[in-house]
């Protein structure tokens, strides 16, 4: 039952993920994303795009329907997976990130994940991961002036985070009380392990462009190639 419990929840999340905001906002206003700028249907372009106002809905949007999504699977899981709560929570986030980089209508080509992870490291309720992944992007948004680092540093640090949280016995069932340990917290690293995985697939010529110093960097007039 646990394992139909978690392939649930994936394609939950993924019929989520395809709420795909930018596509849908550049639709209301008459493009297609995917044909302008880096062709990415994600909140980057839809700044350099559409503008300021553009970003922050597409953000906001992608963000939101991870972090409801992880409300969704919390309450399932808490009620009736008491077990299981974490995994069932990140399987339902990496549904979202999965449908939202792969939507089937949109030929599978979405976005690169980033605000719907995002999204799932809000929807855990951890405020010391909440709280340094948020603070490294700023840091690293300020400094470099580059969103795909930022990014990157997210995800690295949500796993870093988790799984040191995790050995020191530190991630705790809000059901039980009890620390997570075994098969599940391994499956918990796992997963997002995941996460990390596929944002660095889809970063993968930003890193290129990173490494030889041509990455664009926000509020920057020039478009990615």
């Amino acid at each position: 039952m646990e394992i139909v419990a978690r392939l649930l929840c994936v394609f939950f999340g993924y019929c989520i993920g395809l709420l795909q905001t930018s596509y849908i906002y550049g639709k209301l206003h008459g493009i297609d994303i995917r044909e302008h700028g880096s062709g990415n249907a994600g909140t980057t372009n839809a700044l350099r795009v559409l503008g300021k106002k553009a970003g922050l809905i597409v953000f906001a949007g992608d963000l939101c329907k991870a972090v409801v999504t992880c409300v969704i699977a919390r309450y399932v899981g808490i009620h009736y997976f008491p077990d299981i709560v974490y995994p069932v929570i990140l399987w339902a986030g990496l549904g979202v990130v999965i449908g939202h980089n792969y939507p089937f209508y949109m030929n599978f080509k979405g976005g690169k994940g980033i605000a719907a992870t995002a999204g799932v490291v809000l929807g855990i309720f951890d405020w010391r991961i909440i709280g340094v992944c948020l603070l490294a992007f700023v840091i690293t948004v300020i400094v470099t002036r580059y969103v795909s680092l930022g990014s990157l540093v997210v995800v690295s640090l949500f796993f870093i985070m988790f799984v040191c949280l995790g050995i020191t016995g530190r991630i705790i069932n809000p059901v039980t009380g009890i620390a997570f340990s075994g098969a599940d917290l391994i499956e918990c690293y796992i997963i997002i392990f995941l996460f990390g995985s596929l944002a660095f697939y889809r970063h993968k010529a930003n890193i290129v462009r990173l490494i030889h110093g041509e990455e664009n960097k926000i509020f920057s007039k020039k478009q990615e190639e």
